[in-house]
């Protein structure tokens, strides 16, 4: 075999063995039930500032920056967030974590076999998409965000 076959060959069974991800738009639509029975509609949060965000009960880096994120969206006006519980757990358990951790934003359940589709599967948690006044992705951010680095993108009020 040709060392051009040999390379065609790893090529095509590298490309096999890798899976493909559709990229995620740059207006993603997300339309979800929060845990309270209300719609959360990305599309209708034009003209703010939204914080997307994905997050477990289980997901210790989550839990310590969730505070931080409920309260740059109480100062912040321009701004509104969605938590999204990327958990199996039940809805109740859910319920009963947030309740004893509080936020001021609303939280959905996203399943792990049904991720919302046109957000990118998170590498890792938590994973925040931060989505400008336009409605497209301004920054993705792996790991716990903070006002630091939520201001950095935003600015101030």
């Amino acid at each position: 075999m040709k060392l051009s076959q040999s390379f065609a060959a790893l090529t095509f069974a590298l490309a096999l063995a890798v899976p493909a991800y559709a990229a995620m738009p740059v207006q993603p639509t997300l339309k979800v039930t929060t845990l309270d029975g209300k719609t959360f509609d990305l599309a209708a949060q034009r003209g703010k500032w939204v914080i997307v965000n994905y997050w477990a009960t289980w997901c210790v880096p989550c839990i310590k920056e969730m505070p931080d994120i409920s309260h740059f969206v109480a100062t912040h006006k321009n701004v509104t967030a969605i938590g999204l519980a990327y958990d199996d757990s039940d809805p109740a358990d859910i319920k009963a974590f947030v309740a004893k951790h509080p936020v001021v934003y609303p939280i959905a359940q996203v399943t792990l076999d049904k991720p919302a589709k046109d957000f990118d599967e998170p590498r890792g948690l938590p994973t925040t998409w931060l989505i400008s006044p336009d409605g497209k992705v301004a920054k993705q951010f792996i790991g716990p965000v903070t006002a630091v680095s939520l201001t950095a993108i935003i600015g101030g009020q």
